[in-house]
């Protein structure tokens, strides 16, 4: 855990210095972004480490810290995108807004990382953290997805049409968690939650994007993906009321 929490420390730290060297030289800004890479790298290892001296008879949970780490990765990477994209411009530019956003979204993700290392060995809360982590996935999921930059390729209609099996399964296990309110049955749902959701809003765009789609059925379609994954996250804070 001291590993953990003294690599993302350091982290942090590094990541201040990418968001103040947007506007330094190339050079600067190259050894930021080195750095921080090398940093989140020690990260990732010591998570596994950490995963792994939980014991294999808890997968559950080894699976929502490396999702905590893998978010933080993420945005790490999102960042250094941000930071390139807003190196050199104005302080009103709107390369330099996506660069204060992506700052606080990593920010979200390291502090989110810290209390699930925190909570992790804590039978009584280990749970809710996982339902909050996977809450707060989907709502970054919901702003990529909610974006207007085009998905990165396109699928079928039909690709997509499977993928919203995997959200009639997450429901039943979040309504039966909710009942039974036992901390394994929230962090399984925490867990197929955030799967089902990110690969349905992902099929999702891929297909409204495909070239066949016309603009009304597109927009139609975006509206019906968000509306989905707002009313699973609502049934998710019921979940963690309960």
């Amino acid at each position: 855990r001291e590993g953990i929490l003294k690599t993302a420390k350091a982290l942090v730290e590094d990541t201040k210095v990418l968001v103040q060297n947007a506007t330094a030289s190339q050079e600067k800004l190259a050894q930021a972004a080195q750095s921080s890479v090398s940093t989140i790298t020690r990260l990732a290892e010591v998570v596994k480490l950490g995963a792994a001296s939980l014991g294999s008879e808890d997968p559950e949970t080894q699976v929502v810290l490396i999702n905590a780490v893998k978010d933080v990765a993420k945005a790490l990477g999102d960042l250094i995108g941000a930071t390139k994209a807003a190196a050199g411009k104005a302080g009103d530019d709107p390369a330099v807004y996506q660069l204060k956003n992506s700052a606080k979204v990593m920010v979200t993700n390291v502090t989110s990382l810290l209390k699930t290392v925190k909570a992790v060995e804590d039978e009584a809360t280990k749970g809710t953290r996982a339902l909050e982590a996977t809450i707060e996935h989907i709502r970054q999921e919901l702003a990529v997805f909610s974006s207007p930059v085009p998905p990165a390729k396109v699928s079928t209609p039909e690709d997509f049409i499977r993928m919203t099996k995997g959200i009639t399964m997450a429901t039943a296990k979040a309504v039966a968690a909710g009942n039974s309110c036992r901390q394994e049955d929230v962090i399984a749902t925490a867990n197929l939650s955030r799967r089902a959701i990110a690969d349905m809003l992902r099929a999702c765009k891929e297909a409204a994007y495909h070239p066949e789609v016309s603009g009304d059925v597109r927009q139609r379609a975006l509206r019906f993906g968000k509306e989905c994954a707002d009313g699973y996250l609502e049934l998710l804070e019921h979940v963690l009321v309960v």
